[in-house]
């Protein structure tokens, strides 16, 4: 049984309720473990007093083995602090992904990227449409954290697909709907984690890593690193028990060790800043991983996103054990110790070559595919919280049928929905209508429910039929001081491409509102009458709102190929009202008159 928006906004608030007290109880734990790590520490310091005190040896021997306790049991609670430390980390990004579902619901802005940066007035429609920046379409849907799976998104958006990849994707948003409760977890782990970095470690295992790690290959280079733990056990064992020679012998070593990471160091430090402070990050990119690797995917789509023949989620958590032992260098003594004694920059460094040689194709594979799922995971996210949409029908014949459509950027409780189809054949269909009646708010509608169509997303109506078309729009159109151009010519340059892309493209589909502004009324009509005979002619079907009614005289030379719809106002005691509804004919109400006489002018 479908929830109603009502109920997941219930469902959304009862989570966060949830995971605001885990927190709670989280670090409440913690601050007890704390108060037991200095009551430890206490006991320690009491046992060293009774040491120092006691005169028997007995209890003496017994305090000496006590003395561990404390010190071991605080070990244990500072592991323990640690996990539940990063426990409270994750428990907040949840919590953080519930609250931006209840915001959007609520009609408050989406936490994740609006997309402004791929804003284009030059592209088919994006710009006309509203498909990125704020209050768009992208800012509707984005669920991405890392910066491939914004950028995937936002080439879904922009660009044509095919009718079989529709059908296919639709498949993988359902069957990602049906596990959307374990997608705020894997949201939660990728949360608030540095793009940056994990960007910079995608393209360090690409393409520099391999080449960076050479100077591990030499046989003699792996052969003694291999063999120094061994050597300074004995090394340090002899100059415990024996001292003298042994002694002399772990100083020269540490000091030849010492001169050789001073030799090497710009190598090991090209390998090592790559890669450094990223251990957390990639636990938990592993943890997100792992969700994708142990569900039973059916979608053909999907399974061919786990290209993997490893478990990539494991050799990422190797990967990070291997960050992990490297940042010991970060403290100078203690890495200046390991390196010294155990050449501990180079074991790392060898480590990552083999974990490099054996793993790294499948984790940039992996990597690579985490914007797949986040795209998924976007659409899938926004169709559990429009239970009202539907997945339209793709079909291969020319169609395009809709009942009870409307904006999906517009509230529920102010949408007003219409009803639209196209003929057998194309039409061109001019629709009129006075000033804010809702003419360009219907083209909007009408394009970017064509536009979830396409990336595989339900759509905000009743019922949607449609056939694969290449959209293109001509709606604001603006000068360019920066590029000395002025409304008109930046219309003739609108006009310019969206001819080039109907002689090029059969399947075009045209928006158009209000053509040729910037220019006077006779030029606008002859010129708005010459672009739809061309449409005509070109079989290209399009929708024109136009305050021009002459160019609803089109029909009578066209009768099958030119349609009229309107919009309209009605008029009580001087007031005017709009119904929003698309009707058939062209329009004979007009409110301007009503406009000018609120500013002080009268028409007679």
């Amino acid at each position: 049984m479908l929830k109603t928006q009502a109920q997941i906004l219930l469902n959304y608030n009862q989570k966060i309720i949830n995971v605001t007290e885990q927190i709670s109880k989280t670090k409440k734990l913690i601050d007890q473990l704390s108060f037991l790590r200095i009551g430890l520490f206490l006991a320690e310091i009491l046992l060293f007093v009774l040491l120092v005190r006691s005169e028997n040896d007995g209890w003496c021997l017994l305090i000496q083995f006590l003395l561990m306790v404390p010190v071991l049991l605080f070990v244990l609670i500072v592991r323990k602090q640690s996990k539940l430390d990063r426990e409270v980390e994750y428990q907040k990004q949840l919590l953080w992904v519930y609250q931006n579902e209840s915001n959007i619901l609520n009609g408050l802005e989406n936490g994740y990227d609006n997309g402004q940066a791929f804003e284009s007035e030059l592209h088919p429609y994006t710009s006309d449409l509203d498909v990125f920046g704020r209050s768009s379409l992208f800012a509707l849907l984005n669920r991405t954290s890392t910066k491939n799976g914004t950028d995937l998104l936002a080439a879904r958006l922009s660009s044509k697909t095919s009718r079989d990849q529709i059908l296919t994707r639709q498949e993988a948003v359902e069957e990602m709907v049906s596990k959307i409760e374990e997608t705020f977890k894997f949201r939660a782990h990728l949360q608030g984690g540095d793009v940056i970095k994990i960007e910079s470690i995608t393209q360090q295992l690409k393409s520099l890593l391999g080449k960076q790690l050479e100077f591990t290959h030499q046989k003699f280079f792996r052969f003694y690193v291999a063999l120094v733990p061994y050597l300074s056990i004995v090394l340090i064992l002899g100059s415990i028990f024996i001292g003298g020679i042994f002694i002399k012998f772990l100083v020269l070593m540490a000091v030849i060790h010492t001169g050789w990471n001073v030799l090497l160091n710009q190598k090991v430090n090209k390998v090592f800043y790559s890669f450094s402070g990223g251990s957390g990050l990639l636990n938990n990119y592993s943890s997100a991983i792992l969700w994708t690797e142990t569900q039973q995917w059916k979608s053909p789509y999907i399974l061919n996103l786990l290209d993997s023949k490893i478990p990539v989620s494991k050799e990422i958590k190797n990967l990070s054990k291997i960050i992990q032992n490297f940042d010991a260098r970060l403290n100078l003594l203690v890495g200046g110790i390991l390196n010294g004694i155990l050449l501990w920059d180079f074991r790392c460094c060898i480590s990552l070559d083999r974990w490099y040689q054996s793993s790294s194709q499948d984790v940039i594979s992996a990597l690579n595919h985490f914007g797949d799922f986040e795209e998924l995971i976007s659409l899938a996210t926004t169709t559990y919280n429009q239970p009202n949409w539907v997945f339209p029908n793709v079909e291969s014949a020319f169609t395009l049928k809709t009942k009870s459509i409307g904006h999906p950027l517009i509230a529920n409780k102010v949408r007003v929905n219409n009803d639209f189809s196209v003929e057998a054949n194309s039409t061109v269909d001019i629709i009129t209508g006075s000033n804010m009646a809702g003419k360009s708010t219907f083209l909007r509608t009408l394009g970017i429910n064509m536009i979830l169509a396409y990336v595989g997303a339900p759509v905000c109506a009743e019922e949607m039929s449609l056939s694969v078309f290449s959209i293109n729009t001509y709606m604001r159109i603006k000068d360019s001081l920066n590029e000395s151009t002025s409304t008109f010519k930046a219309e003739l340059n609108r006009l310019k491409m969206i001819l080039d892309n109907v002689v090029q493209d059969k399947d075009t589909f045209v928006l158009i509102d209000e053509m040729l502004r910037g220019t006077n009324s006779r030029d606008k009509y002859l010129g708005s009458k010459v672009f739809i005979e061309k449409l005509i002619a070109e079989k290209t079907p399009a929708l024109f709102a136009t305050h021009d009614l002459q160019l609803a005289d089109l029909k009578e030379d066209h009768p099958t190929a030119v349609r009229n719809f309107h919009f309209d106002i009605q008029i009580t005691e001087g007031e005017m009202r709009f119904d929003y509804k698309l009707k058939h004919g062209p329009c004979t109400t007009f409110n301007a008159s009503i406009l000018l006489k609120e500013i002080g002018l009268s028409l007679d």
